[in-house]
């Protein structure tokens, strides 16, 4: 009869063992979830912008519509990216694109000079701020879901129930290297 108990108790911690394992598992997915629908929010308010700040441009920088044209098509390129690999080798394009506009403005003093312009720049400069945050945010949830698929025994219950590892959302090569040197601003 003790035996039965024995086998019945150490049963039991299993049991629940494993239902605790699972159930972080789950907690870190849905909150790698969580933080992925923030970047999206996010990325949705830029994408947003963008025309509003190609219309403006267009109307000082006539001479500019081969610039204009690869906004919009790195806008387009980043809203139908499938995947968070593909979507931000896509938002690094679009980033590289909205430089470009920014650049080509110094050109104009006139469009520099517009409110809607300078308020869409302060528009899409707190956005991008705003994704960074949550690209931060998202990519320590996907390092926690990362590391607790890999370790022992969270391992094991991650293959038996299919928790897989997620990719982050990652700068490009370029953009590492620009983060390594200091910025210059100009007004």
């Amino acid at each position: 009869m003790n035996t039965v108990y024995i086998i019945g108790g150490i049963l039991l911690f299993v049991i629940l063992f494993v239902v605790l394992l699972y159930n972080g598992l789950v907690r870190m997915r849905n909150r790698r979830e969580e933080a992925w629908s923030d970047i999206a929010v996010q990325l949705k308010r830029r994408y947003d912008l963008i025309p509003n700040l190609v219309s403006t441009v267009k109307g000082y920088a006539k001479h500019e519509q081969e610039t204009l044209a690869k906004v919009t098509e790195m806008r387009t390129r980043a809203l139908t990216a499938d995947g968070v690999k593909e979507k931000g080798e896509a938002e690094n394009m679009l980033s590289d694109a909205l430089k470009t506009i920014f650049a080509v403005a110094e050109n104009y003093p006139d469009l520099k000079a517009s409110e809607n312009f300078v308020e869409l720049q302060r528009e899409l400069s707190d956005t991008e701020n705003k994704i960074q945050s949550a690209r931060r945010f998202y990519n320590n949830t996907v390092q926690d879901l990362n590391t607790a698929v890999q370790v022992f025994p969270k391992n094991i219950i991650a293959h038996i129930f299919g928790f897989e590892e997620e990719d982050f959302f990652e700068l490009s090569d370029e953009e590492k290297e620009k983060a390594a040197d200091p910025v210059a601003v100009q007004f």
